[in-house]
Order: structure tokens, then sequence, then C-alpha cells
């Protein structure tokens, strides 16, 4: 490696996978420093690769590979593919699994769960419930169909890895009847699951207690040295001991519907309450509340934390920046278009991805800056992913693969 140019050996050190919804840390942040900030259709695109089917997944990388999951004859087949990173071209389309219908709203899609990777295998979790894991040459290694899941909206949470284990949160609601029951009105039926990743074969299982919808994909703060799974959903923020499941503490957070993904930062877990009493809401390590803020709630993008700020993207396009030790509002403006998809960081810049495929970037700091807008063409629901300085951005029938800046 001495030999190699300069130039080349800083890229190659500096080189970051992302491995799983929004990134390395599960929060959206990326320490790429050749990251694109000005493309069109015409302009600083790699390539651009059809993807078959319909899915809302959100691209992962490792190495040379990029993962997405779509599904096909109308959401019963379910598939992960595999693309080449540098070229674009489809290495393999592999279908994992075949599932029952199940309600979907049609903002949301059978295949939106983001998968996840350890550089061994693929996995990844369907809108039925069903989950499976690939190897890097597309053959599948098992099949875990144990969860038969419904909800009102669909399944948009996405699983994460905890040693050999797969940890996915199912937040749905009642097939009976009475649909409103585990949506509108409370109900004891979500669980989270962990199944081992070389077997598939369930590890743990554990009850939610009384909460509602969520959508909230989990991530991990350490306390003292020792991980701890954090999880919400609609009515609770909880803890759990990731290895054995057991519940550690559980908070209350009126709403339904729960979609941001939980980031940290400052010793502390950044969450909202989703509709109803819509809140951000900032909890120590133990469960309690340190700050509220009730202006600027998001409902869908996730958050952002860039220290020493909050950043939060309601899906109607007001972007808000706040101190996150406090929740004080440092700035908060309008951005303009639709939000599905949550915000990601490179380099001290923050892009925001909107449903028309637009990207407003934006100074990561205490004043609002808009650096550029940049569109494509299509649909966007997806969030962007960061890897080797390529900005990765899928639409509705595209990947599409902005040029790292030279």
């Amino acid at each position: 490696m001495r030999f190699l140019p300069a130039l080349l050996l800083a890229a190659l050190l500096n080189a970051e996978d992302w491995p799983r919804f929004r990134g390395p840390s599960g929060q959206g942040v990326s320490s790429e420093t050749n990251v694109a900030t000005e493309w069109s259709t015409e302009k600083n695109i790699a390539w651009k690769t059809p993807i078959p089917g319909h899915g809302w997944s959100s691209p992962i990388v490792w190495g040379d590979r990029v993962f997405l999951t779509t599904a096909t004859e109308e959401g019963k087949s379910c598939h992960i593919l595999a693309i080449d990173r540098k070229t674009g071209k489809l290495l393999w389309d592999t279908e994992v699994l075949r599932q029952n219908i199940t309600m979907n709203r049609k903002q949301n899609s059978f295949a939106t769960s983001t998968p996840v990777t350890d550089g061994k295998r693929v996995y990844a979790v369907f809108a039925g419930g069903g989950m499976a894991a690939v190897d890097f040459s597309g053959k599948v290694i098992w099949r875990n169909e144990e969860v038969h899941y419904y909800s009102e909206h669909g399944l948009g949470a996405s699983p994460v890895l905890y040693r050999d284990l797969l940890i996915m949160p199912f937040d749905g609601s009642s097939t009976g009847e009475d649909k409103k029951v585990g949506w509108q009105k409370p109900w004891d039926q979500s669980f989270l699951v962990a199944v081992d990743t070389a077997t598939g074969k369930r590890r743990w299982r554990t009850g939610r207690g009384t909460s509602r919808i969520g959508h909230v994909t989990p991530t991990f703060l350490t306390v003292n040295g020792v991980q701890r799974l954090i999880s919400s959903a609609g009515d609770v923020i909880q803890a759990y001991e990731p290895y054995t499941g057991e519940r550690l503490w559980s908070t209350y957070s009126q709403g339904e519907g729960v979609v941001p993904s939980v980031v940290v930062g400052e010793n502390l877990i950044f969450t909202s309450s989703g509709f109803e009493k819509s809140t951000i809401r900032a909890v120590k390590p133990d469960g309690s509340i340190a700050w509220e803020q009730i202006k600027g709630v998001p409902h869908i993008p996730s958050y952002l934390y860039v220290k020493p700020h909050l950043y939060t993207l309601h899906e109607q396009g007001v972007a808000m920046c706040l101190r996150a030790d406090t929740g004080d509002i440092v700035w908060q403006e309008r951005v303009g278009g639709s939000f599905w998809s949550s915000p990601v960081y490179a380099n001290g810049m923050i892009y925001f991805l909107d449903e028309e495929c637009h990207t407003t970037i934006i100074k990561a700091g205490p004043q609002f800056e808009v650096v550029r807008k940049n569109p494509l063409e299509g649909r966007c629901q997806a969030s962007p992913a960061i890897s080797r300085g390529y900005l990765l951005i899928r639409t509705q029938d595209h990947l599409w693969a902005v040029k790292p800046r030279p």
C-alpha cells in the first residue's frame, strides 16, 4: 500500500461503508469529505440503474456493492438486489420470500424496510413480517416467516444488528373487526424480536406492554460502557438489553404513528411522539425527560444530530435547528417541498431530499444558509446513502449515483 499515490491512499483510508438505514451509526452522518454538492440529471451523474418492482427501502453499501430490496407481483414477490457501486450494473436479483398481501397505505410499499449487512450476509424484512438473509452471491441462507405482521399503515421500520443478532420491532395493529385497536386505541400486542444471524432462528421476543403503531428504526446508546437498545413506538420510548431482550425502562410519550428514527447525542435520546400531542422529547439514559419542544415537530423525516445542534425537518418543508442540550430553537426556516426521506450530513453540509427528488443543501451551523438546490427526475421517499464519495438516491423507478467530488 505504501506505493499507492498519496491522494488514492487518503481516499482509501477515508472510505466508509453505509451498512444500514441512515449509515454506520444509524444517525445519517457520514465521515466522507468528497461528497458532491452540485448535480442534475445531466451533470455529475456516475450512473442511473432501473430498479424492478416497487419499494421504498433505502440503499445500503458494503465495499463495491449496493443492496436494495423491492417487491414485484403487486407485493407478493420479495427481492434483494445487488448493484455494482462503480458501474451501476445489476449483479443479481434474488427472490427471497413470497408474502401474503397485507394492508398497505398507498404512500408506503411492500418493501419499505431498509436491509442491513455485516459484510457477510444481507438481511431484509418485508411488509408481511417475513425475514430473510442472503450471502454476497445472492444465495438465500435462511428465511424466517414466524411473524405475520399487520398494520393500518404497513411496515416502515428497519432492522438493526447487534453482535450475532438481527433485531426488528413489529409495532402493528389489530386485524380484528375494530381496526382502530393498536392504531388509535392502545393495545399490548406489539413486540421486538431478535433472530440468529447465522440461522434465522428466534433468540428472543419481548412485548412492549401497552403501546400503539410505530415505524421507528431502533438505535443504540452506550451507558457507562454498556450498549442499550433504544426503541420507540406509539406512546412509548423504551430501553432494552440488546442480547437478552430484557426491557430496562419505558417512558410515556403520547402519540401514534411514530415514524422519525431515534438519534442520540449529548448523552441524550432525541425522539418524536407522532400524531396527537406532537412533541420533540430529549430523554436521559435513565428514561427521564430532559427537555421538550412542541414547535416544528417532524412526523416522518428522522432527526439529525451534529454537535452541538439537533436538526429537524417537518414533512411540509420547514427545517429547524435546536441546541441539543437544551431544546432551545436556534433557527427555523422554510426549505420548501414535501419530505418523506431523512436528512444526511457530510463534510459540513446537510442534504434534504424532497418528494420531487430535489435536494436542498445547507451548511450545518447556527445560521441558515442554502448552498445549492439540485434536481433529479422521479419521485423520492427513500433516504440517501453516502459511501466512498458516492451519493446514492433511490427514485420510484431508478437508483442514481452522484459522482464524488474530484
